[in-house]
């Protein structure tokens, strides 16, 4: 019985799994933007910034499913807006609610990595003579490296994150586990056979990630060495 389980439950593997890349690419860009505008000398920019930090940071990650899965609809402008052809798409929602949401963890995880670049980097620029600009386009790379571990993590979460997008129809892993629960009941074996998916998933993009992580930073292994 638990095979006849698992083929149903594994139908959802790859919308998980593209929700998880399409949200993390997007989300990526969009931290790379904001970390760079963090680092600039305008209030205004970084009043905009924080408070898109803290209402994506302090509120929970269902709630922001349903509000922008829901929400729009609430508007009729909207609704007879071309943005509703994406808007009422619950594929869309999810990719765009975890994108938003991962692209706020990220800008925090990417902004702290690069108030940690030495002090001497940033001054050496400025001996240079480049501009905020300039030394931005050279440290924020740096910065990026250094703050990989964590964000290894943030893809994992984002992974697992996906599993809320049954709540708003989608047919993901959950939701094909929910819909086959609906008509055989059997609770422990349906919702652990979807555990287990996301354990073996998780755990494989973990050992991956690692080696990532291993391979980018291992000029600073070079440098330990040599000092």
């Amino acid at each position: 019985m638990w095979q006849d389980y698992l083929s149903v439950i594994a139908q959802g593997i790859p919308t998980s799994l593209m929700l998880t890349a399409v949200s993390l690419t997007i989300a990526f860009v969009l931290a790379v933007l904001l970390t760079f505008l963090l680092s600039l000398d305008n209030k205004l920019v970084k009043s905009a910034v924080n408070f898109y930090l803290v209402l994506f940071t302090g509120t929970p990650l269902l709630v922001q499913f349903f509000l922008i899965y829901a929400g729009p609809g609430q508007f009729q402008w909207i609704v007879n807006s071309p943005c509703w052809l994406l808007l009422s798409d619950a594929w869309f929602c999810a990719m765009l609610t975890l994108a938003l949401n991962s692209a706020a963890y990220s800008t925090q995880l990417f902004h702290g990595a690069m108030k940690a670049i030495p002090k001497g980097q940033w001054e050496s620029c400025a001996a240079l003579g480049l501009s905020r600009w300039q030394t931005l386009k050279i440290l924020v790379p740096y910065g990026l490296k250094r703050a990989l571990p964590s964000y290894t993590n943030e893809i994992i979460l984002v992974f697992k994150g996906t599993s809320l997008a049954s709540t708003i129809t989608l047919m993901d892993i959950m939701g094909y586990a929910k819909q086959l629960y609906g008509t055989e009941y059997d609770a422990i074996t349906i919702y652990g056979l979807a555990g287990l998916i996301y354990l073996v998933i998780t755990g494989v993009a973990t050992l991956l990630l690692r080696r990532l992580e291993r391979y980018v930073l291992r000029f600073e292994r070079l440098e330990v060495t040599k000092a």
